[in-house]
């Protein structure tokens, strides 16, 4: 197993946590568990794929994917009634999540050599379309879209480290790994001390 395919398969476990989570939240029954954490444990790997033109899509040349999003959901089904608070636990794994996805989607990408503006959408695109679908279908606000929190831009930024990091450097782990380090750190700095960017205040018209 490569160290993307490494990545991909804890993206997918970890994202179909968060996906299972949001199926509880909903009182979904166990096919709607399995049909969400499979949705978003496989949305943003393959948007990826997809555009990337890969030979097949991830989850398609390795059906174990879908077998890990389904024990994430099964094992979600019976035991997210012990959780506390099954929203901040979410919120905490897709963080995680993304802090995986993110340098699954660079090194895909940095594989097929691919210039640095596609680097970075496919850096974000594999983290944050799986949440983006799984929250759109249970009618939730996307975490993305949440006002001044760092989601995308945490996302952004760990794929921009990556690639300033693999200037000095050809080592793929210590590329993806400060990508990850990075992604996770600004999300989580926002989920614990309220970081976040300025939002757009607009100004009452001149009469």
């Amino acid at each position: 197993m490569t160290l993307v395919q490494g990545l991909d398969y804890a993206a997918v476990f970890i994202f179909g946590l968060t996906g299972a989570l949001a199926a509880s939240r909903a009182q979904l029954d166990i096919v709607g568990f399995l049909f969400l954490a499979c949705l978003t444990a496989v949305g943003g790997g393959t948007l990826r794929d997809v555009l990337l033109n890969r030979d097949q899509v991830f989850w398609i040349a390795d059906p174990g994917m879908i077998l890990s999003a389904s024990v994430a959901a099964i094992l979600v089904f019976f035991t997210a009634h012990f959780l506390e608070s099954r929203l901040r636990t979410l919120e905490w794994l897709d963080a995680l999540a993304l802090g995986v996805a993110v340098p699954a989607g660079v090194g895909v990408a940095l594989g097929m050599n691919q210039s640095w503006p596609i680097v970075l959408i496919m850096g974000v695109a594999t983290g944050t379309f799986g949440g983006l679908m799984r929250d759109v279908v249970c009618n939730e606000l996307p975490l993305i879209l949440k006002k001044g929190e760092l989601y995308a831009t945490a996302a952004l930024v760990g794929a921009i480290s990556a690639l300033g990091v693999a200037m000095f450097t050809n080592d793929s782990v210590i590329i993806l790994l400060v990508c990850g380090v990075t992604t996770f750190a600004l999300r989580t700095g926002s989920l614990l001390f309220g970081w976040c960017l300025p939002v757009y205040k607009s100004h009452p018209p001149k009469q």
